[in-house]
């Protein structure tokens, strides 16, 4: 039975699917430990459930030898070492789709208030004036919306923003099919010159860090409103800061930054505090009870089909295998260096103790080969000390 920890408050849902497939072993935390703490509370654990807190990097991932497979129940899985994690042979999950329709919904409601000066008008209340003025406010109906990154979030906006009466443009590296009458701009550039708001949802990484820089803030329309629900990387704050304080933007909305508190009592350092016509918020964009019960139960269940029957298919960092119906008695999950000969020298290794291959399927990705053997006859732990101790293999586990 393999013990599961799961870190973060993870939704109770996770724990229902666990337990539903007959998995009791499952400790829980209600928040992210110093790596001290994390090493110990791992021990011995073949399943891990984290957040974007718990960060995994190589040598925690060398000193519990035990773990076997990895779920991020949230979109981004950054803060997991993915390659080491590949190279010991565990594949890494997470949940691209649950939290969708929470970050559209803040997105498109921000893009409304900071549209009618919501966050300005609502502090000058508080502050005791009654300013009833319409200046520089305006309705979504007719404006256009620019989305940078036409992924699962983007496309879901761009659905949502035609249905408040916005027009949609958008930009993606890679080729994507226009929902409804959206329309692709050839350029980011392009897409930056006509949106009356821009909202950003792309990957993190080099390749997209401050891409809204000095140089790409300036060629947005003036009076525009720019919103940051991705990565904390993609946008320079100091030149966003300079471009509202000038007035050549209306306004922003961040809900990710470049460096974030650590923790609920922590203040958020950044020269946008203050600000009456930004929105600041503490990375929530799928923080719903709706979008955590969904995201407890995706992750969850990749978790236990991996378990139960070797299915890797989502994860972010192995070979991709769907599931697959057992056919033996005794299914194989061997993880072998990528290397010609691997999966002869596996079958020739599986033959001499007398197996007999029922079905077989393997996949490679990068370094690593994956395969998936059902076998006939006694598979007992010398045939398994075999094949782990053999050069070609990264793991090997059985069913």
């Amino acid at each position: 039975m393999a013990q599961i920890v799961l870190f973060e408050n993870i939704h109770p849902s996770a724990r229902a699917v666990f337990e539903a497939a007959g998995y009791s072993d499952i400790v829980t935390h209600a928040a992210a430990l110093p790596a001290s703490q994390l090493s110990e509370a791992l021990r011995g654990a073949q399943v891990a459930g984290i957040r974007s807190r718990t960060h995994l990097d190589a040598a925690l991932l060398s000193g519990n030898p035990d773990l076997r497979v990895v779920g991020c129940f949230c979109i981004g899985t950054n803060q997991v070492d993915l390659d080491a994690a590949m190279q010991r042979g565990i594949p890494v999950f997470n949940a691209p789709f649950s939290n969708t329709r929470s970050v559209a919904e803040l997105v498109l409601g921000e893009a409304i208030l900071l549209l009618r000066r919501i966050p300005e008008k609502n502090a000058r209340v508080h502050l005791g004036h009654w300013d009833k003025s319409a200046a520089g406010a305006f309705e979504t109906r007719g404006k256009t919306l620019g989305i940078v990154g036409y992924g699962n979030i983007g496309s879901q906006i761009s659905t949502l923003a035609e249905g408040l009466g916005m027009r949609v443009v958008y930009h993606d590296v890679e080729a994507k099919l226009p929902l409804g009458n959206a329309r692709p701009a050839a350029t980011l550039n392009d897409l930056l010159e006509q949106a009356d708001v821009v909202t950003l949802h792309v990957p993190g990484g080099k390749s997209t860090q401050n891409i809204m820089n000095a140089e790409t803030i300036g060629r947005m329309r003036r009076g525009a409103i720019l919103i940051n629900a991705s990565r904390g990387t993609v946008v320079d704050i100091d030149a966003l800061h300079a471009a509202l304080k000038s007035g050549h933007l209306a306004g922003a909305a961040l809900d990710v930054f470049p460096t974030e508190p650590k923790g609920a009592d922590e203040p958020l350092a950044s020269p946008l505090i203050g600000l009456p016509n930004v929105i600041l918020t503490p990375h929530i964009g799928g923080s719903t009870q709706e979008s955590q019960e969904n995201i407890g139960r995706e992750v969850a269940e990749k978790l236990v089909r991996f378990l139960q029957a070797g299915t890797t298919k989502g994860a972010v960092n192995f070979p991709e295998l769907p599931y697959l119906e057992p056919a033996g008695g005794t299914r194989i999950l061997h993880v072998h260096r990528n290397a010609p000969g691997a999966l002869g020298t596996l079958d020739n290794l599986m033959a001499q103790h007398g197996l007999n291959i029922v079905s077989q399927t393997l996949q490679t990705r990068g370094q690593i080969g994956y395969v998936i053997t059902d076998v006939e006859g006694e598979v007992n732990d010398v045939v398994m000390s075999t094949l782990r101790s053999h050069p070609i293999t990264v793991r090997c586990d059985r069913l």
